[in-house]
């Protein structure tokens, strides 16, 4: 085939990339969004029990952490169905459940409906997290997947931002209420894109025996099939999590979802405690605030910048090195530094923590083969929310037994060097085969020589 009939299935591939990752992008945006817009409002939410009740630290702490809750099961029900059902279906779910359950928060006036919403926006943020990596690692080219990855769950970190930034601008009271209501745009302006660009993957039709089917998405999509597809009784006896149990995937997801669990706990419990640490520390509301911004925007540019280090070099050593960085800034911000030091000690540990999250999505997406891939994301994303579910916890209680503000930071600082070993044990893992020579063609120029590489 000469090179005048790639070009358009070249073309197809781009296209087809390029709105996957904006449909993505924007639905991790708003996964972002809600992981922080709650810490945001939890210092209004303690002073004025007139919105949904009186609040102690260790309620608010609580009430953080049903949404991890939440997020856990969405991720394990996404990775129990997933590699059955298909990607698509459990993203355009993802998308409608999280959005709805958003709006509805913004409604609550007690506690008990607070948590129960909570929990039941998790489930859909937990679907939409352990889904997004594995349908990233079925479209993207292989010696961009971390890149691709990384754009795609920075959007965590960017609705972050976002939400620090509308909390700036919101007023105290009933404001909050509109924060979590902006929360349920997704609805209207997302899932109808979804549903018209978001394509099934062809590498999951192929693994699932549904032959003309993967062809025909894949003619359409541009996007390359394996050499083979799976004989019939991988098909029928390791998809899933059934996989995951097998000899050769056992210990590393057992580690994978250790390493997911402590950059969870610190990135949930930095972004739900984070501001009220700042306000008893002196800093007033808006610099709370903008402590939160910088440690999310630390984050998107730290992960991106990282991501493209982990294409290189793997994205192991790269995860063990910025859980070490991780570390220290925490240990520092203990110490009583300049405001424009702690602004950057708080920007390298958004790069330690949401920053490493990123990296570890695209590490375990990638670790993976296509019949295990939605599982072994949703195990990294569920289990690791166990972390995520300690991490407001142990704030709140550390907070509610008077310890002064700064040792928190040292408890959240072991926890990233217990994450720094614990990623240098997983297990080294051969690359999925590479697709043949497709229509498509290569989506960046030097594909073969870094495929060697790999």
């Amino acid at each position: 085939m000469n090179a005048a009939q790639h070009r358009p299935a070249d073309r197809r591939q781009r296209t087809s990339l390029r709105r996957i990752v904006a449909i993505a992008v924007v639905a991790l945006v708003f996964d972002g969004y809600d992981l922080v817009v709650y810490g945001t409002v939890v210092p209004v939410l303690l002073r004025d029990p007139s919105q949904i009740g009186h609040l102690t630290p260790g309620q608010a702490g609580a009430l953080g952490s049903y949404a991890l809750a939440g997020v856990m099961v969405g991720a394990l029900i996404a990775g129990a169905v997933g590699d059955h059902v298909g990607r698509r279906r459990v993203m355009l779910t993802g998308i409608a459940w999280f959005s709805i359950t958003m709006g509805l928060s913004a409604l609550a006036t007690d506690i008990t409906a607070f948590g129960v919403l909570r929990f039941l926006t998790g489930v859909g943020v937990g679907a939409l997290v352990a889904t997004a990596g594995a349908l990233i690692a079925e479209f993207a080219p292989p010696h961009r997947r971390n890149l691709y990855n990384a754009i795609v769950y920075s959007g965590v970190p960017v609705g972050g931002v976002l939400a620090s930034l509308l909390a700036l601008l919101s007023s105290d009271g009933d404001g909050w209420r509109l924060l979590f209501l902006f929360g349920a745009v997704p609805l209207v302006l997302l899932l109808p894109v979804a549903v018209l660009w978001l394509p099934e993957s062809p590498k999951w039709l192929l693994a699932r025996g549904r032959t003309e089917r993967a062809r025909q998405v894949s003619e359409r999509t541009g996007v390359p099939l394996p050499a083979s597809a799976p004989d019939d009784s991988e098909q029928k006896s390791k998809v899933g999590f059934a996989a995951l149990a097998t000899r050769r995937y056992a210990l590393a997801t057992l580690l994978l979802g250790l390493t997911s669990c402590s950059a969870l706990l610190l990135t949930y419990a930095l972004n739900t405690w984070l501001p009220e640490i700042m306000e008893q520390s002196g800093y007033g509301k808006s610099y709370s605030l903008i402590f939160l911004l910088t440690l999310n925007g630390g984050a998107v540019i730290g992960g991106l910048l990282a991501s493209q280090v982990a294409d290189r070099f793997g994205p192991q050593r790269v995860i063990a090195t910025t859980f070490v960085l991780a570390a220290v800034s925490l240990v520092l911000l203990s110490l009583k530094l300049p405001l424009s030091v702690l602004l950057a000690l708080v920007a390298v540990a958004g790069v330690g923590t949401l920053g490493t999250q990123v990296l570890i999505y695209g590490f375990v997406s990638h670790y993976y083969d296509t019949v295990a891939r939605a599982a072994g994301v949703a195990w990294c994303a569920g289990f690791g929310r166990l972390g995520g579910i300690g991490g407001p916890l142990v704030g709140g209680a550390l907070l509610g037994a008077g310890i002064p503000v700064g040792y928190a930071f040292h408890v959240f600082a072991g926890a990233a060097v217990l994450g720094a070993v614990v990623t240098c044990w997983v297990p080294h893992q051969a690359a999925e085969p590479a697709s043949p020579a497709s229509p498509a063609g290569p989506l960046v120029s030097g594909d073969a020589s870094v495929l060697a590489h790999e």
